[in-house]
C-alpha cells in the first residue's frame, strides 16, 4: 500500500475500535492465558527444576485458593476471622485504654474545680475538648492495632494479590479495577486509608471511582454502632443459644450489603461521571513467602495507625469542644442541643429515624466514633458525651423510653454504613484529588444515597403495615 492509498488515522483508529468490539468479551483472557501457556511450555522444556517442592506447594495452594469453587469462600472466611478478631481483640484494650483517659479526665478535672476554675473552662477543657480525644483513641486505636497487622500479615504472605485476583471480575464487570478490592478491604480498618491505598491503581479514572465509593466499606470507627444495634435488637430476637451468632450474622450482613453498594455505583460511576472501560489488569502471582515482621510493625503500627490516629484526633478535639458547647448552652430552658434535636426531628422520622441521630451524626462528622456516645448525651439531659452500665439499661433507654424500632434500628444500621465519610477521610479525598469537585461528590453522593435508601426502607414498610 503507498502512502497516497493509506487511510487516514481516524479511519484506522476507528476501524481499530470496531474490531476490538467484535471480539469476545473473554479474549483478553484467553490471549493472556495462551501466552503464559506457551511460556510455561518453553520453560518446562528449557529448565530442569531439581527437587522443586516449595514452587510445587504454591501451585497446590493457588489451585485452591483461587479457584471459582473455594476461592470467594475461603476469602470470606478469612476476613471474617480478621473482623472477628479486630472486634472480640479490641474490648479488653479499649476499655483499659477508656478507664484510664477517663480516670486522667476525672483527676484532672477535680484540680481544675479546687483550683477555683470556673465550670465552664473545666467543662469545655475536660469534658469536651479531652473527653473526645479519649473517646476517639479509646475506640479507634485497639482495632487499628489489631486490624492493620492482621491485613499487613496477609499482604506480607502474597495472600492479597489473590484476593484481587479472585474479585477482578467482578470489579470489572462495574467497570472498575480489580485492585480496587483491596483498597476497599483496607477501607474496612479505616477509609481515610483504604483512600490512601487506591495509589496503586495506576488508571487515574478508576482511582478516581474506588476513592469515591471507600466510603460504602464500613470502618472501625462504625462497628461500635453497628454492634450495639446487633446486640439491642437482633440477638434480643433470638434464643441466648444464638444470640452471639445472630448478631454478628447480621453484622456481617451489612458487609455485605456495603460491598453490593461499592459494586453498584462503581458501575453507575464508570457509566455517567467517569465513563469509561476497565483498563487492562494482568496481575502476576508473587510466590508465597514468610512475613517480615519488622516490616509489618513498621508499616501497619507506624505508618498506617499512627498517622491516621493523628489525623483523626485532630479532628475530634473540635468536635469534642462542639459537643459540650451544644449540650450546655441553654436557650428557654433547653439545652442548645435539644433545639436542634427536635428541628431535626420531622426529617427523622422521614426516613425512620430521630432528630437526635441525625444530629448525632452531624456532630460526629470529624469522627464515627462518637456518635453513639453523643446520641445518649442528648437522650439522658447529660452536658457531655456519656455511656450507659450494659447492654439492658440501653435497651430500656432505646425502647422503652425514646420508642426505637427494629425500623429504627434497621434504618440506623443502613444510614451508618452508607452516610457521609468522616473528616478525615474527607481530608485524605482532597490531599489524593487536589480537586474541590470530587472531594466535594465523595463527602455528599453517600449521603444522598443514604437518605434516600433509608426513605425508601421507611415508607416499604409503613406501607406493609411492619411499623
Amino acid at each position: 500500500m503507498t502512502p497516497s492509498t493509506t487511510p487516514p488515522v481516524d479511519t484506522l483508529l476507528h476501524r481499530t475500535d470496531e474490531l476490538r468490539k467484535s471480539l469476545s468479551g473473554n479474549f483478553r483472557d484467553q490471549l493472556v492465558h495462551a501466552l503464559y501457556a506457551d511460556a510455561e511450555s518453553i520453560a518446562r522444556r528449557a529448565v530442569k527444576p531439581v527437587g522443586n517442592r516449595r514452587w510445587d506447594w504454591d501451585q497446590r495452594l493457588d489451585r485452591l485458593v483461587t479457584s471459582p469453587l473455594f476461592g470467594l469462600p475461603i476469602m470470606l472466611l478469612i476476613l471474617a476471622a480478621v473482623f472477628w478478631l479486630t472486634i472480640t481483640g479490641a474490648n479488653v484494650p479499649s476499655a483499659m485504654i477508656a478507664n484510664g483517659l477517663f480516670w486522667i479526665e476525672a483527676q484532672a478535672s477535680a484540680l481544675f474545680t479546687a483550683w477555683g476554675v470556673p465550670w465552664w473552662i473545666t467543662g469545655f477543657i475536660w469534658h469536651g475538648t479531652y473527653r473526645g480525644l479519649a473517646w476517639v483513641v479509646s475506640v479507634m486505636l485497639p482495632p487499628m492495632a489489631i486490624f492493620f497487622p492482621c491485613f499487613t500479615i496477609l499482604e506480607d504472605l502474597g495472600y492479597l494479590p489473590r484476593v484481587a485476583f479472585n474479585l477482578d471480575w467482578l470489579f470489572k464487570k462495574a467497570g472498575a479495577h480489580g485492585k480496587q478490592s483491596l483498597t476497599m478491604t483496607m477501607g474496612f480498618g479505616c477509609n481515610a486509608a483504604g483512600v490512601i491505598a487506591t495509589r496503586i491503581i495506576d488508571s487515574p479514572r478508576e482511582r478516581l471511582i474506588a476513592i469515591l465509593t471507600n466510603n460504602f466499606a464500613p470502618c472501625n470507627g462504625r462497628f461500635p454502632t453497628l454492634i450495639m444495634l446487633a446486640t439491642v435488637f437482633v440477638a434480643a430476637a433470638f434464643p441466648p443459644a444464638f444470640a452471639s451468632v445472630a448478631a454478628a450474622g447480621s453484622v456481617v450482613m451489612v458487609v455485605l450489603i456495603g460491598i453490593l453498594f461499592t459494586l453498584i455505583v462503581s458501575a453507575l460511576l464508570s457509566r455517567t461521571l467517569l465513563k469509561g472501560e476497565a483498563s487492562a489488569f494482568t496481575l502476576e502471582l508473587p510466590p508465597y513467602r514468610r512475613p517480615n515482621i519488622g516490616r509489618i510493625l513498621y508499616t501497619s503500627l507506624i505508618d498506617r495507625t499512627i498517622f491516621l490516629l493523628w489525623r483523626a484526633i485532630q479532628t475530634a478535639a473540635p468536635a469534642g469542644a462542639a459537643i459540650w458547647v451544644l449540650g450546655n448552652l441553654f436557650v428557654g430552658g433547653q439545652s442548645l442541643a435539644w433545639h436542634i434535636a427536635n428541628a431535626l426531628d420531622p426529617l427523622g422520622l422521614l426516613i425512620g429515624l430521630d432528630g437526635v441521630i441525625l444530629l448525632a451524626y452531624v456532630i460526629a462528622i470529624p469522627a464515627n466514633e462518637i456518635v453513639v456516645p453523643t446520641m445518649l448525651m442528648v437522650y439522658l439531659g447529660v452536658g457531655m458525651m456519656t455511656d450507659v452500665p450494659s447492654y439492658g439499661a440501653l435497651r430500656e433507654l432505646l425502647i422503652v423510653q425514646h420508642g426505637w424500632t427494629m425500623l429504627t434500628a434497621v434504618n440506623l444500621m443502613l444510614f451508618s454504613l452508607l452516610h457521609n465519610p468522616c473528616a478525615t477521610t474527607i481530608v485524605t479525598m482532597w490531599k489524593e484529588t487536589r480537586s474541590l469537585k470530587w472531594t466535594t461528590i465523595g463527602a455528599l453522593m453517600p449521603l444522598g444515597i443514604a437518605f434516600l435508601v433509608t426513605f425508601i426502607t421507611a415508607a416499604a414498610a409503613r406501607l406493609l403495615g411492619w411499623v
